[in-house]
């Protein structure tokens, strides 16, 4: 059985799409911009935008009964990949050993021309079948 995840505010909502999905024990978390709770990308450059995307993971994550930690698998997708560095910063900062699985992807544009950054997950849900 699946389950949607609903964060409040819901940006997805008008797109027809899921904050996150959970399915037997596992909860999969749609890609997480540097957005605001406007749904205006955050303004800093790259890092602060890196930081909205993970707080936005995180709230995710939280509604759909996880954490950080139990983060199996996370794909970065980046719009240029001079920002690897930064992104190394940026797990180091927001995750922790054992680090998740991870692709990181230099992709040609993301849903607005401002989007530096996009976060997708896959997570173990506490106390989620399986467990």
């Amino acid at each position: 059985m699946l389950e949607r995840v609903i964060t409040h505010p819901d940006p997805y909502e008008p797109y027809l799409l899921s904050q996150g999905i959970k399915a037997g024990g596992w909860l999969f978390i749609s890609g997480q911009a540097g957005a605001g709770e406007d749904g205006r990308i955050v303004s800093g450059g790259f890092l602060a935008q890196g930081r909205q995307a993970f707080a936005n993971l995180r709230r995710a994550l939280e509604a759909g009964g996880a954490s950080l930690k139990d983060v199996a698998k996370v794909t970065i997708f980046v719009t240029d990949m001079a920002h690897f560095e930064d992104v190394v910063a940026l797990r180091r900062e927001f995750f922790s050993a054992p680090y998740p699985a991870d692709t990181i992807a230099e992709i040609k544009a993301l849903y607005t021309p401002e989007a530096m950054i996009e976060i997708e997950a896959i997570a173990v849900v506490r106390g989620g079948e399986g467990r």
